[in-house]
């Protein structure tokens, strides 16, 4: 097979491209190698682990670790307020925008949209960061979803 196919290839750099018959003896090739010698009873391939299987705590584990590096996206809301365009495009350098929430309450965190914690601005080592005081149960989030 290989000898044919550099007769092929080399029939085809002399000519510069490849004659259809070439093609139909290559594909005809192909159908006689790919051709099972005995009839197979097909079956799955078991290349995707089984979710609902009873493997344990351990089995629970290994799940979990195929998703602990999907990125998400963390959003700390400040607050929130509403302007007309003209107000908007007179803004300049120094402008002061009022937001709806109060000095000292606590800021919504969440994750790809959906509010999952609150908790208050620090600082640390001149970066803003938050520090968690209230994480929102499940529980507490479909009860939010519902309104």
């Amino acid at each position: 097979m290989a000898d044919e196919m550099e007769n092929i290839e080399s029939n085809a750099a002399d000519e510069g491209q490849i004659s259809e018959d070439d093609w139909a003896a290559a594909m005809a090739e192909q159908t006689v190698s790919d051709a099972p010698a005995e009839p197979v009873n097909a079956q799955p391939a078991n290349i995707f682990p089984s979710f609902g299987g009873n493997s344990g705590n351990a089995g629970m584990m290994n799940e979990l670790d195929m998703i602990l590096d999907i990125p998400v996206q963390i959003t700390v809301e400040l607050g929130r307020t509403k302007i007309t365009i003209k107000n908007l495009l007179q803004l300049a350098h120094g402008s002061v925008v009022e937001l709806d929430a109060m000095a000292g309450e606590p800021m919504d965190v969440m994750v790809n949209g959906t509010l999952i914690a609150q908790g208050e601005v620090v600082v640390v080592n001149d970066k803003f960061g938050i520090r968690l005081t209230d994480i929102i149960t499940p529980s507490e989030r479909m009860r939010k979803l519902n309104r």
